[in-house]
């Protein structure tokens, strides 16, 4: 048994979030059953329209010499899979010959056709599948998706899909916002407890209310000193305003009173958040923080004993907790959601083949995006340079562009008509659009630097670029791993 991996979230279970959105054929058994949280159960004997009930999805026989059998599923949340575990319970003789688990990254809310002609990460190739047995299958491959396509060879009953890992949000949808930092829908993680006798310590930071006590976490009756206690670790070190302890549902066996200590990482220094709170049977504790705290792991300590149905932790992330966040999604993002980020950071294709080719960038990402530019050549320096709106023209609203020309588009006319006057005589010396760091300048001091620059050869002009180029890419790499702010 995978024990530390099934502690992971399920992510594509359904009181997670996850749904079927397609499959090619379900005749006998309904697809979205794959994702039921309980069991599997046998009902022997038991008929409908379509046959003996079967507690799974299960496709008809295959007589067309059609491809095989498949179910498309859309994550709760997005994230990076490190156990699936297919279950064929009562699936004997109707059980498939193997599997593939295969993942996708789309953003947004696409729909399955699009999903369905997206680029794919094979996960799991092509596995043995045994009747009635629980197959427990390590995933090697550490890349964020959004989507995964479970097909089956060539056809056949699936009891249960469980597909274990970590979260890792999108931080541009975070920005901004006060949020639970414990959820598990954002990567947050209890990562031990004192003891999980009657509910495991991962129930504290599920999605949604606990609709019975076994979804909660719940210590067995202590009878001797000391207390139970439960460590998170945050989805990203956050500025701390609210406390939620809830112990609905608990009402003979809630905790007397608890306390709540963090600190910046797992070894301490610990300092107190919360104590000695005193907590009510089956209620919703909202604590207020009198001031915000900044912390990475919270420890809940419940006395002497009990059952706790939720944990929430509301704050905003920090400035390194967002860039932590942004650094594990831009590494683990597949290639194809990297070259699009990466290219509105820098336009040179060369230079995000380079930067993709190299990930994890074991020295940073600012690191190897100047090792990555200072190995192309000028045709790669003109790419990115083209990519550039001009300076003084009027960027898309909400672009980065602009951001970064924000003094400029709103200057005096008549600076913005010289900087027009300008542009057309660089670019008709030397073929190219005028790029400058623009970020934190004066829309005259970007034409005293125009003009200035018009006095350069060619060549040396060229290299001049290629400086403010590798500025820019640096600027934006920080606003892309710190956010707008």
């Amino acid at each position: 048994m995978n024990a530390s991996l099934l502690d992971l979230p399920d992510l594509a279970g359904e009181r997670f979030g996850g749904t079927v959105v397609a499959c090619s054929d379900d005749f006998f058994g309904a697809a979205q059953r794959l994702l039921h949280s309980t069991p599997p159960v046998a009902r022997k004997g038991t008929f409908d329209e379509h046959g003996q009930w079967m507690d799974g999805w299960e496709s008809s026989r295959r007589r067309d010499g059609r491809d095989d059998d498949w179910v498309l599923i859309r994550l709760g949340a997005p994230g990076i899979i490190k156990l699936a575990v297919v279950d064929t319970a009562f699936f004997d003789g109707n059980q498939p010959s193997s599997a593939t688990l295969q993942g996708a990254c789309v953003p947004g809310n696409p729909s399955p056709s699009e999903v369905l002609a997206s680029p794919w990460t094979e996960l799991l190739t092509d596995v043995d599948l045994h009747p009635n047995q629980l197959h427990e299958l390590v995933v090697e491959t550490s890349v964020r998706v959004t989507h995964v396509r479970l097909v089956i060879r060539p056809d056949g009953g699936v009891a249960r899909l469980r597909l274990h890992g970590l979260a890792v949000p999108d931080p541009a949808d975070l920005d901004g916002l006060t949020i639970d930092l414990a959820a598990a829908q954002l990567g947050g993680e209890v990562v031990a407890c004192s003891d999980m006798h009657f509910g495991r310590r991962t129930n504290l930071i599920a999605p949604g209310e606990s609709r019975v006590m076994a979804e909660g976490w719940e210590t067995r009756r202590r009878r001797g000193p000391g207390h139970d206690w439960a460590l998170v670790r945050l989805a990203g070190e956050g500025s701390l305003r609210r406390v939620v302890v809830d112990t609905r549902l608990f009402r003979g066996n809630a905790p007397a009173f608890c306390d709540v200590d963090v600190a910046p990482s797992p070894d301490g220094p610990w300092s107190s958040l919360l104590s000695a709170v005193r907590l009510q049977p089956d209620q919703a504790h909202d604590l207020a923080l009198p001031e915000a705290r900044t912390a990475r792991w919270v420890r809940l300590s419940v006395h002497p004993d009990g059952g706790v149905s939720r944990l929430r932790v509301l704050g905003a992330l920090t400035r390194d907790g967002r860039r932590e966040l942004a650094s594990s999604w831009l590494l683990s993002s597949p290639d194809h959601v990297a070259t699009s980020v990466l290219l509105g950071v820098c336009g040179s294709r060369e230079w995000v083949r380079l930067m993709t080719d190299v990930r994890p960038w074991p020295a940073g990402v600012h690191e190897a995006a100047a090792a990555a530019w200072a190995a192309v050549g000028p045709d790669d320096w003109r790419e990115a340079l083209a990519a550039h709106p001009r300076i003084g023209d009027r960027p898309a609203a909400g672009t980065q562009e602009s951001r970064e020309q924000s003094a400029a588009v709103g200057a005096d006319a008549a600076v913005l008509d010289a900087i027009a006057a300008a542009n057309r005589a660089y670019e008709k010396k030397f073929a190219m659009t005028y790029v400058v760091r623009a970020s934190g300048r004066t829309a005259q001091e970007l034409l005293a630097i125009l003009e200035l620059r018009l006095g350069n050869d060619p060549i040396d002009e060229l290299a001049v670029a290629a400086a403010a180029q590798a500025e820019i890419t640096a600027l934006r790499l920080t606003r892309l791993l710190d956010g707008p702010g």
